[in-house]
C-alpha cells in the first residue's frame, strides 16, 4: 500500500481540491440547469472532505469508475457518487444531520461494497466519479425539478462535451489506472465513453457494468447476480 508521505498530497487532498474547484461556465441549453452541491451548500465540502479523508488518505493508485452524472438525492446532497445520506452514515461512519436521502442506485453499489469486503477494502482499490462531475435538472411536467443526464438532448451533450473531457483527464491526473475503466450504464454512457476513448485513448479498455438504477428499477429480483457479475469484473482488473 502506496503511504502518504510527509507534506505530499494524497489522492483524498487531489478529491477535495478538485471538488472546491469544480465549475461549469459553459451556456446550457433552456430549460437545464447546472446542480453544483459544492457551490450550493456550505456543508457539502465537509461532508465529502471527511469521507475522502477517511477513505483516500495514501497514495493507492486506483481504478475509475465513471457514471453518469450525480442525482439530486446521493451526490447532489452528499457530494460523494453513489453515496445517499444513509449509507454515508450506516456504511461509512460519517457523521450527518441534515436532511436524510435514500438513492436506490446508493443502496445497490453499497450491496457491492459490502460484497467486496466493506468500504474501507472497496475505496482502497476503486474510485467512483461521473462523465460529469456536476448535476443537471430540469422541471418535469408537475413543475418538479427531475434529474436530468447529459446524454438525455444532444444540445445538452454538445455544451458539456469539453467539460466532461477536462474532467476525465482530471480524474486521471488523481492517480488512477489507466489499463481499464469501469463505466456505470451499457447503454447510452457506455457508448459516449467509448466515442471518447476511441477518440483520445484515455483508457486501455472500458468495462460497462449495468447501471445501478436500472438494476434496482428492472432487476431487483436478480440483484444477486449483478452484484456477482461487478465483483467478477472487479476481480478481474485488480488481479
Amino acid at each position: 500500500m502506496a503511504k502518504k508521505k510527509a507534506g505530499a498530497m494524497t489522492f483524498a487532498d487531489r478529491v477535495i481540491d478538485f471538488n472546491k474547484h469544480v465549475h461549469f461556465e459553459g451556456k446550457l441549453p433552456p430549460g437545464i440547469r447546472i446542480m453544483n452541491p459544492f457551490r450550493e451548500d456550505d456543508n457539502i465540502i465537509p461532508i465529502s472532505s471527511a469521507f475522502y479523508k477517511k477513505f483516500y488518505d495514501d497514495n493507492n493508485v486506483r481504478h475509475l469508475i465513471l457514471g453518469i452524472n450525480p442525482g439530486r438525492f446521493g451526490g447532489g446532497v452528499t457530494g460523494i457518487p453513489f453515496t445517499d445520506t444513509k449509507r454515508l452514515k450506516s456504511e461509512c461512519g460519517i457523521p450527518y444531520s441534515g436532511k436524510e436521502t435514500h438513492e436506490p442506485s446508493s443502496v445497490f453499489v453499497y450491496d457491492v461494497v459490502n460484497a467486496f469486503g466493506g468500504a474501507k477494502a472497496f475505496y482502497s482499490k476503486i474510485y467512483i466519479n461521473s462523465m460529469s462531475p456536476l448535476g443537471f435538472t430540469s422541471v418535469g411536467p408537475n413543475g418538479k425539478e427531475i434529474n436530468y443526464n447529459y446524454y438525455d438532448s444532444k444540445p445538452l451533450t454538445d455544451a458539456v462535451y469539453d467539460f466532461m473531457v477536462d474532467n476525465i483527464r482530471k480524474q486521471i491526473a488523481m492517480g488512477v489506472k489507466t489499463d481499464v475503466c469501469f463505466c456505470f450504464g451499457t447503454g447510452k454512457n457506455e457508448k459516449f465513453l467509448q466515442q471518447l476513448n476511441d477518440k483520445f485513448n484515455f483508457f486501455g479498455k472500458i468495462v460497462a457494468l449495468e447501471h445501478p438504477r436500472f438494476i434496482m428499477q428492472y432487476k431487483l429480483k436478480s440483484k444477486q447476480v449483478y452484484i456477482d457479475k461487478y465483483l467478477k469484473a472487479f476481480s478481474e482488473a485488480l488481479g
